[in-house]
C-alpha cells in the first residue's frame, strides 16, 4: 500500500470515528486542509506511538474545516487560506501557521519529462480563462523552445470542493492577472470559466492522471507521492524556477509573522530570483474560549510536540518548518488568548 493510500484509508476510518459519535476519551479531533494531511498524519502516527494519544484529521478541504470548527464539531479546524482578524474576532477564534509549503501545476503530457515544461502566471490564467486551449499554442510554444508540445486541447482540472488550495493558486492568479482578477478573483471556490472539477487533491491528481492532455494545481506533497509531472514557474523576478524545498524556502523567508493580526500572511507572487511564486502557510485554528479546557489543551500539546519533534517528518514530506523563533511567537499567543470559560489560561 503506498502512502497516499494509507493516508486515504486513514481519512476514511477518522470520518467514520467522527461520524458514529466522536474519537475515544483522550483524542483529538481535527478536520480541514487536504494540503497538510500528509504531514498532519506523519505526526500523529508517531505522537500516538509515543503519547497513546490519538488525532483523528478529517480531510475535507479548508471550507469545511472552518465550517466544523466555527459550530465547535472538531477539537480544531485547518485552512489554508487564512482567515483576516476581524473574521477571527467574530468567531471568537485565534489561527497560527503550522507549516509551509508550495502549490503546483501538474500536467499529463506524452514525453514531457517533470520539471521540463515551462509556465508563468498569465499562461495559467488564460488557460484556466479558457483563452488557451492547445498545448501547442504559440504563446506555450513561446518560453519552451525546442520542446515538442502535442497538437491537443487542454484538459482542465479544478478543486470542487472549499480550498485553501484553490485560495492559494486562485490568490496568485488574481496578483499576476488584471482579467482574472476581475472576472474570477479569488477564493476558496470561485466560479470556473472552464475545467471538471476533482475533490481534494487527491481528486485533482487522480483526474490529471486519468485525462492525458490534462492539467491541474495540487499541493507538492501530492505531486510528489503520486509521482506527478510539474511544471516550472516564472516568478516576479523573472527566473524559471522548479518547485522543491528550496524554492519555497526562498518564498517563505520573505513572512512577515504578527500574533496581534491573528499570523495573517499571504505568501504567492514573493520576490526572490529562487522563490516559488505559489507558496502558502497552512493554518490551525482554535476556539480562544475552550468549553473543554483539557481537550483544548491536548490539541496544544499536539502541535508543540509536532514543532519541537516534528521537523524532519515535514521536511521529508517537503513542507518547510516553521521558524523556531515563530513557533515561540505561536506558543506565546496561546498563553495571551487560548483560556477556558473562567478566564485562565489553558497553555501555561
Amino acid at each position: 500500500m503506498t502512502k497516499l493510500n494509507t493516508f486515504i484509508c486513514s481519512i476514511g476510518l477518522s470520518t467514520a470515528m467522527l461520524a458514529a459519535g466522536g474519537a475515544l476519551a483522550g483524542d483529538i479531533t481535527g478536520a480541514g486542509a487536504t494540503f497538510p494531511y500528509p504531514v498532519y498524519a506523519k505526526w500523529a502516527e508517531a505522537y500516538q506511538a509515543q503519547t497513546g494519544v490519538k488525532m483523528n484529521y478529517q480531510s475535507i478541504g479548508s471550507g469545511g474545516g472552518i465550517k466544523l470548527i466555527t459550530a465547535k464539531n472538531v477539537d480544531f479546524g485547518a485552512t489554508d487560506a487564512p482567515m483576516t482578524p476581524e473574521e477571527l474576532d467574530k468567531e471568537g477564534l485565534t489561527q497560527f501557521p503550522a507549516v509551509m509549503g508550495g502549490v503546483v501545476p501538474v500536467v499529463n503530457l506524452n514525453g514531457i519529462e517533470d520539471g521540463q515544461l515551462k509556465l508563468d502566471g498569465n499562461l495559467l490564467a488564460e488557460i484556466y480563462l479558457g483563452k488557451i486551449t492547445k498545448w501547442n499554442d504559440p504563446k506555450i510554444e513561446a518560453i519552451n523552445k525546442g520542446l515538442k508540445l502535442p497538437d491537443e486541447n487542454i484538459i482542465v482540472v479544478q478543486r470542487s470542493d472549499g480550498s485553501g488550495t484553490t485560495f492559494i493558486f486562485t490568490n496568485y492568479l488574481s496578483k499576476v492577472s488584471p482579467e482574472w482578477k476581475s472576472s474570477v478573483g479569488e477564493g476558496k471556490a470561485v466560479s470556473w470559466k472552464v475545467g471538471t472539477g476533482g475533490k481534494g487533491n487527491e481528486g485533482v491528481a487522480a483526474a490529471v492522471k486519468n485525462f492525458p492532455n490534462a492539467i491541474g494545481y495540487v499541493e507538492y506533497a501530492f505531486a510528489l507521492q503520486t509521482k506527478m509531472t510539474t511544471t516550472q514557474l516564472k516568478n516576479r523576478d523573472g527566473k524559471s524556477v522548479k518547485a522543491d524545498m528550496d524554492s519555497f524556502k526562498a518564498a517563505a523567508a520573505n513572512a512577515h509573522w504578527d500574533m496581534n493580526k491573528g499570523f495573517y500572511e499571504i505568501l504567492t507572487d514573493e520576490p526572490g530570483n529562487a522563490s516559488w511564486p505559489i507558496t502558502g502557510a497552512t493554518f490551525i485554528l482554535v476556539h480562544k474560549v475552550q468549553d473543554k479546557p483539557e481537550t483544548g489543551a491536548a490539541v496544544l500539546k499536539f502541535f508543540d510536540w509536532s514543532f519541537s519533534n516534528g521537523d524532519k517528518m515535514a521536511e521529508a514530506l517537503d513542507y518547510v518548518s516553521m521558524p523556531g523563533k515563530v513557533k515561540d511567537m505561536i506558543r506565546a499567543s496561546w498563553k495571551a488568548q487560548i483560556k477556558d470559560a473562567s478566564g485562565k489560561k489553558v497553555w501555561k
